[in-house]
C-alpha cells in the first residue's frame, strides 16, 4: 500500500468515536471497538470491501488481528457495523435539518439536501456506507435496504410542504422525493468518481436550483 494511500486512510480515521460508558473496563472495550470501526470505515471507503482484509483493518487500528476478531467475528460483521453507523449518521442528518426548521417549509427541505451533500463530502462513515451499498453482492450478510429511510423523510417533508401551500396542489410528493433522491445520490456518486466529492456541494446546489421553486 502506498504512503499516499496510508496518509489518506489516516486522515479518514480522524472521526469522532462513539459514546463511552462510565465503567473503566467497558470504556476501554467501547474505545477499542470504535477504533476498529474507524479503521474499517476508512479501509472500506478507500479500497472497497472485496480488497480489504482483517489484517488491513488491524494495521489501520494499530492492533493485532486477534484484537479485531475479539470484537468482530469476520469482515462481514465489520461491514454490517459500519453500515449501521452509516444509517445512524444519515438519520442524524435528517434530524439536524428538522431541529431548527419548519417541516412544512421548502427552506427546511433545501437545508436537508444541503446537509446530505456536506455529510457525503466530509464523513468517512458515509463514504464507506455509500461504497458498501454498491458492493452489496460481495457482502454475505443481511443488510438494510438502502435509501428507504432518507426517501421516506424527504417524502414526508414534501407532503407537509404541499399541505402548507409551498408546492402546487397537484404535485406528487412521492415522485418528487424519488426524483430528487435519485438526483442527489447520483450526484454524490458522480462527484465521488470524478472529483473525490470535492465539488459535491456545488452539484447539489445545481439540483436545488433546477428542481425546487421559491427556495
Amino acid at each position: 500500500m502506498s504512503n499516499e494511500r496510508n496518509d489518506r486512510r489516516a486522515r479518514l480515521m480522524a472521526v469522532p468515536t462513539f459514546d463511552d460508558t462510565s465503567h473503566p473496563k467497558q470504556e476501554r472495550a467501547v474505545r477499542t471497538r470504535a477504533t476498529i470501526l474507524n479503521a474499517a470505515a476508512a479501509a472500506f471507503a478507500t479500497d472497497g470491501f472485496p480488497q480489504v482484509t482483517i489484517k488491513d483493518i488491524a494495521n489501520g487500528a494499530h492492533m493485532t488481528k486477534g484484537a479485531v476478531y475479539f470484537h468482530f467475528p469476520n469482515k462481514e460483521a465489520l461491514a454490517v457495523a459500519v453500515l449501521e453507523e452509516f444509517y445512524r449518521r444519515m438519520q442524524r442528518t435528517v434530524d439536524g435539518a428538522l431541529e431548527h426548521g419548519d417541516p412544512a417549509s421548502l427552506a427546511t427541505f433545501v437545508e436537508l439536501l444541503r446537509r446530505i451533500a456536506r455529510v457525503f463530502r466530509e464523513d468517512v462513515y458515509i463514504h464507506a456506507g455509500a461504497r458498501l451499498q454498491i458492493e452489496r453482492p460481495y457482502i454475505k450478510a443481511e443488510l438494510p435496504v438502502p435509501y428507504v429511510g432518507t426517501l421516506d423523510a424527504m417524502t414526508e417533508l414534501l407532503h407537509k410542504c404541499r399541505a402548507a401551500g409551498e408546492l402546487p396542489a397537484d404535485s406528487d410528493p412521492e415522485a418528487l422525493a424519488r426524483t430528487l433522491g435519485a438526483a442527489v445520490f447520483g450526484a454524490q456518486h458522480m462527484s465521488w468518481v470524478i472529483n473525490n466529492r470535492e465539488d459535491l456541494v456545488e452539484r447539489v446546489e445545481e439540483i436545488i436550483d433546477a428542481f425546487i421553486p421559491l427556495h
